[in-house]
Parts: structure tokens; sequence; C-alpha cells
């Protein structure tokens, strides 16, 4: 994921790409429609910047050269490692997908790639760890995205003397950059052949390449001709880049990290919304990685209010772990996950199919749409009355979503007034749902 970064150099800067168009395929219409409905999916971080237990930048954050990090190929032998277990984890949570770390920044590859020497094959677990995440979730019935690095910090032909991390790597030889794009070509080639349907791949570490104050980037990333290859192999796959930019021709949704679209209190934000399926990602503590000094857990509320605050913005809430260096998921993690599911199992109907941006965030809460319903989630208790601002459809009738207790409305001109007072007090989420 990406840092608060230190940038440098001067703007070499490629617009190419943003002047061509790009038309979906039928096919990837429709995996964006089912997209959408998902609304929740696991993100899972994990490789060998879990041993150190100091999250998945440490590679850059301490200076770790080529050399000396490649030796931890040595010590990654994950006994604990079973991917029926994540999967099942999922999906008991509720979540619809898995978009599983490939390859992270520090350029390790999970899979037995060819093009790599710093790859699964060379560790004493040799196991192909994306193909059983990629079989559990064809078995289990989860859909399946692939996180893949666009910047690797081990690589020579990677431009790291313009790129913004991992200068103290070690790195001499500036190699060549064709290179690296034929490189990245050939490892997506393989994950989009080898491992069945791949619904969708989510691209990371594009902002590596940012200058000084703006977000035009130094190098030509070749980006269509990455999108246009993937969506050869797979019409049906979904494209999406952590890139904090409006979505670029050739991508399929649209990604917000640690914010719901359009906000930006984490400092990665900024981007407005757009007409494409939508995702925000956040983490159950603070890192994405493996870290053994963070305990900054959050609570199970506010994670189911940060699920329904995205699907109220009408976007998809991709929640992490990252499981310990043995290959076990924390049983923080998993206790949250397990609640969370429990959560999901009563009130998943309000989330899964809905629809977004009926009206704008309140600090009372959010809406969600389907078909001829609103659900009205008020997050926020001690509210007399909520106003839904916006609905002009005729109400049918209004109850508390769950035991069917009737609520008083007013309707108006420009929304319903929803009376409360008697309504008994729900901590997690009131829902309130109008039919029309």
């Amino acid at each position: 994921m990406k840092k608060i970064l230190i940038v440098i150099g001067a703007i070499i800067c490629c617009k190419a790409a943003h002047a061509q168009t790009y038309t979906p395929t039928a096919e990837n219409l429709a995996s964006r429609k089912v997209f959408s409905d998902m609304r929740f999916g696991m993100f899972i971080h994990w490789g060998l910047f879990s041993i150190p237990g100091a999250g998945e930048w440490v590679m850059h954050e301490k200076n770790i050269t080529v050399k000396n990090y490649t030796r931890l190929q040595e010590a990654f032998n994950p006994a604990g490692f079973d991917a029926a277990r994540y999967v099942a984890a999922a999906k008991s949570a509720g979540m619809k997908y898995i978009t599983l770390v490939t390859r992270h920044h520090d350029g390790f590859s999970l899979w037995p790639t060819r093009y790599s020497d710093f790859n699964i094959t060379h560790t004493p677990y040799k196991k192909d760890v994306v193909k059983q995440v990629a079989d559990e979730c064809h078995r289990q019935g989860i859909k399946l995205f692939f996180y893949y690095s666009l910047l690797d910090w081990r690589r020579d032909d990677y431009s790291y003397w313009t790129g913004n991390t991992g200068k103290g790597t070690g790195r001499i030889v500036r190699g060549n950059w064709n290179e690296y794009i034929s490189f990245m070509k050939n490892q997506l080639t393989e994950l989009l052949t080898l491992y069945g349907q791949v619904d969708g791949i989510w691209f990371d570490g594009y902002w590596d390449q940012y200058p000084k104050d703006t977000r035009q980037v130094r190098i030509d990333w070749h980006m269509r001709e990455i999108y246009d290859l993937i969506h050869q192999l797979q019409p049906q796959c979904l494209v999406g880049n952590n890139h904090h930019l409006a979505p670029l021709p050739g991508e399929d949704f649209q990604m917000f990290e640690k914010d719901l679209p359009g906000a930006n209190t984490s400092g990665f934000g900024g981007a407005q919304a757009s007409v494409l399926p939508m995702e925000t990602c956040e983490t159950m503590n603070k890192s994405w990685g493996f870290n053994l000094t963070d305990t900054s857990y959050k609570s199970v509320k506010m994670l189911i209010h940060y699920l329904v605050n995205a699907a109220g913005a009408d976007a998809n809430f991709l929640l992490n772990i990252g499981p310990m260096p043995g290959g076990q998921i924390q049983p923080e993690f998993t206790d949250t996950l397990a609640r969370i599911g429990a959560w999901m199992k009563k009130n998943g109907v309000t989330i899964y199919g809905t629809r977004g941006r009926v009206t704008p965030q309140q600090q009372w809460g959010t809406v969600t749409a389907k078909d001829r319903q609103l659900y009205i989630h008020i997050l926020e208790t001690g509210n007399h009355s909520v106003f839904v601002k916006g609905v002009n459809r005729p109400v049918r009738k209004a109850f508390v979503y769950g035991d069917g207790r009737p609520v008083k409305f007013m309707q108006q001109a420009d929304g319903v007034l929803i009376e409360l007072d008697h309504i008994p007090v729900n901590e997690m989420d009131l829902i309130i749902q109008l039919d029309f």
C-alpha cells in the first residue's frame, strides 16, 4: 500500500494513454455489476515482508539491501498456511471476494514464476500459494482478484532512480525500463492463464513515479498496453489501479485507500467519485502486513460502520488481514471477522446488491437502495428524528428492519421525515426500511 512519500526530481510527463478510448465488452460490463453487488471483500497482505513483523514496507523503511532481503527466502516455510481456512473465514464473514497480494513492492512472487528467481519455489515451502488460494476460491464460490505491484524495490530494470521509494536497497545498475515492462506483462500473463478465472487485477505503486506537488508521472508506464493485455486474456477481468487519480482509460473500477469516495482524511484521497464501480480498502489495525507492535485494533462497530458507509457511498469495502509469518491468521482478526459475519447474516440484505449515493452522507448515517426499498442506516444514536432528503416517491410504509416495528413518517416535498422517539436504540446500526 501507499505511504506518505519522500519525493524528488524533475517531471517527465507522459499523457498519451489518457487520450485513448476504451469500450468494455459485454462480459466486462456484467462483471462490473456483479462486483458492485458483492459489496464486501477480503484483502490479504502476506509474503516475505511478514517475517520481520514490521509491516509490508519494511524493506524500504529499514533500507534493507537486495542481498540481505533475499535471505528471507530461506526463512519462509509457513507450515500454518491453509488456503481453505482463509477462504472459509472470508465466506463466514459475509465477504464475496478475495484480493490476494501476489507480488508486493519487495518483488517477491508467491507463485513459481518463470520470469524471476525471487519466488516461492526458492523457499523451503516451495508450494504455489497463488494456486492454493485460487483453487479454494473457485471451490468455495468466492470471486478472485490479484493484487500486483507495479513498483519493485529489488530489480535493476525498475526505474528506481526516478522513483520515490526503495532508494536504500543498494542498487547501482540502471537497467532497461522496457525490459521491466516486458517482465510485468509476462508475469501478468502467467497469473491470467494458469489459475482459471480471475475476476480482477488490483494494481499498486503507480504513485512511486509522481514528482513533487503533482500527480503526473515521470515515466511511461505503458498502462494501456497492460490493460489491453489483461482484457484480451480474460475479457471479464476487471482492472483497477490504486493511483489516487480519476480513472484512466482501460480501468473498470475506481479504488480509494482508507477513505470513502471523494474524501481525503488519509492524505491518499481527493479524487472525485466516478461513474465506475467503486471500492475502498482499510486495515483492521494500522498495518497492511503483519506487524508485531501494532495493537491498535479497530472495533467491530467501527468496521461495520465503515462497511455501511461505503455501501451508502456506492462502494465496496475491502477489509485487510495481514497473516502471521507461519501462515496463521491472528485471533484478533478471526474474532472480528466472525462478529462482522454474524451481523451480515442478519443485515446483509441491506448491503448486498444495493446502490448508494441516494442522498448525501449525513451526520446520523447513510442510505442504501434496492428495487422498491430504501434502507436508512442510523449509525449515530440520540436522534429524535432523521430527514432523508431527495425521496420524492410515495412511501407505502416504514418499519424497523428485522423486527417489523412500524415507524411514523411524514412525506414532504423534498424528502421524508422519520420519527424515532418510540424506537429502541440500536448501538450498532438502527435500520429503517421504507417501501415504495
